[in-house]
């Protein structure tokens, strides 16, 4: 029997805030994987982008990742990780996919080691423990198909980047209403030829409530229990994040990424 490749799950955005929808998004493409025969998914990963993206609206780090924390008490495998914003500055969506990647590695690595520590010798020389330690982990990038359209928003990726993403990584992407991932792979050679690496997964049950969404209706006093866990409604309202005075935070900025690229054009005229 071929062992099944461990895989971590990487989702990176803004969480702002986190919905019942992104923690769906997780469940899904954990079940799609499993059914596919190859993979056992062995984490997911939230990782809430800096304050200094600069995206309109944007909540303080500490609250989105606090948040998110609170959303994910009932997972046993979903965790956040605060790393990619507590960086000084915005970070590549791949490099915090290449930490990551590492620290799987080291995690696994570990594990290893400890597993044949408490192993007898007997079991390591008659080869029972060589086929879940010859298998190479990966780390996937999980989204939504509006990221996947993102892609063709010109200076927001580097196509260096989403080569590297595709290729290297790999996405799990979540059908969403008014997207169309096949045809966004279909009319980008790159995202082509790396097609075998995307794993497209459509949702059944509908639930396109965004966090803008959330956001609007928190502002004006209206409802988000189900759309938003409990204890996450109970935290903005005990820190009252969403506010018209907060929906103006980063008002007329550009996303950093945008803002990086148009200082390079400008240094090149």
């Amino acid at each position: 029997m071929i062992s099944r490749i461990p895989l971590a799950l990487l989702a990176c955005g803004s969480f702002n805030p986190i919905t019942n929808m992104h923690l769906r998004l997780f469940e899904l493409a954990r079940d799609y994987l499993h059914q596919t025969g190859r993979y056992q998914i062995i984490e997911g990963i939230i990782s809430p982008v800096s304050d200094t993206y600069g995206k309109k609206g944007l909540a303080s780090a500490k609250h989105r990742v606090a948040m998110a924390q609170l959303a994910l008490e009932t997972s046993d495998w979903i965790r956040v990780d605060p790393w990619e914003s507590d960086q000084d500055g915005w970070t590549e969506t791949v490099k915090v996919l290449r930490h990551h990647y590492e620290e799987l590695l080291q995690s696994l690595q570990l594990k290893k080691e400890s597993t044949r520590n408490n192993c007898s010798k007997e079991m390591v020389a008659n080869g029972s423990l060589s086929p879940q330690h010859t298998v190479v982990p990966e780390l996937k990038l999980l989204c939504g198909a509006d990221v996947l359209e993102t892609f063709r928003t010109p200076n927001l990726w580097k196509e260096e980047h989403i080569k590297e993403v595709v290729e290297k990584f790999g996405l799990v992407c979540i059908s969403r209403v008014g997207h169309d991932p096949l045809q966004i792979i279909y009319e980008s050679d790159l995202l082509n030829r790396y097609q075998h690496n995307i794993h497209l997964i459509r949702e059944w049950i509908q639930n396109e409530k965004s966090s803008t969404h959330i956001r609007r209706a928190l502002r004006r006093g209206q409802s988000v229990k189900y759309l938003v866990p409990d204890s996450v409604i109970h935290y903005i309202q005990q820190h009252n994040i969403y506010t018209e005075d907060s929906e103006r935070n980063n008002e007329g900025d550009q996303l950093q990424p945008l803002k990086l690229q148009s200082t390079k054009l400008n240094a090149l005229d």
